[in-house]
């Protein structure tokens, strides 16, 4: 479900009453009246948001409204948007350190995308994922996360509850795909296909 506005780019941003979360950035773009629109959007929501691409890069040229995002929001930054949005790190141990000072600083659920995806929590917590697979680092795949994770908060989750899940089965489901596409020919709508099947595989641990 997308939500746009405008001829060229998006100018308005509307909050839809009877939606339960959100999701935003993913092919937003980051132009000045788009901008606006999203400042306008983060000043008046009140739901649980997740926040990835082009929204953590606006996010990260107007900090101060890190204060305005909603309780029991997620962010998802990959390693070169989270050094745009907290400042750069001189290796992954302190960038971990700083995401999980920024995720109790500014109340939200932190998702570091990469190899060992990192998700820090508001109280202070870090976890390491440890499933998915090389195949998965593909145009697409991070947008996958996105929804899956803007679906859990719909469902009532806690965001650090919807963080930890929606990032193991987004794994698993790579995994999955990796089974049968094999990691070079796998791609982000293959993720998608074997979601329901990672969801089978959790009920049985």
């Amino acid at each position: 479900m997308c939500i746009t506005s405008g001829e060229n780019f998006i100018e308005n941003i509307e909050q839809a009453d009877a939606a339960s979360s959100f999701g935003i950035g993913i092919g937003m773009g980051s132009e000045e009246a788009t901008a606006n629109a999203f400042i306008s959007f983060v000043e008046h929501c009140n739901k649980p948001t997740v926040f990835d691409a082009d929204a953590l890069n606006i996010l990260a040229q107007h900090i101060e409204l890190m204060n305005k995002i909603p309780e029991n929001s997620i962010l998802t930054p990959h390693v070169g948007e989270c050094d745009r949005l907290f400042g750069k790190s001189i290796n992954s141990m302190q960038r971990v350190e700083h995401i999980r000072m920024q995720a109790m600083r500014y109340k939200v659920c932190i998702v570091l995308k990469g190899h060992r995806t990192v998700i820090a929590t508001p109280e202070g917590d870090c976890f390491y994922n440890t499933n998915g697979n090389a195949g998965m680092a593909k145009g697409g795949s991070g947008d996958v996360l996105t929804g899956m994770l803007a679906g859990l908060l719909a469902q009532g989750y806690k965001a650090e509850h919807a963080a930890l899940l929606g990032v193991f089965l987004h794994g698993l489901s790579g995994d999955i795909a990796e089974q049968f596409q094999g990691q070079q020919a796998m791609n982000a709508g293959d993720l998608i296909s074997n979601l329901g099947g990672a969801w089978q595989k959790l009920a049985k641990m």
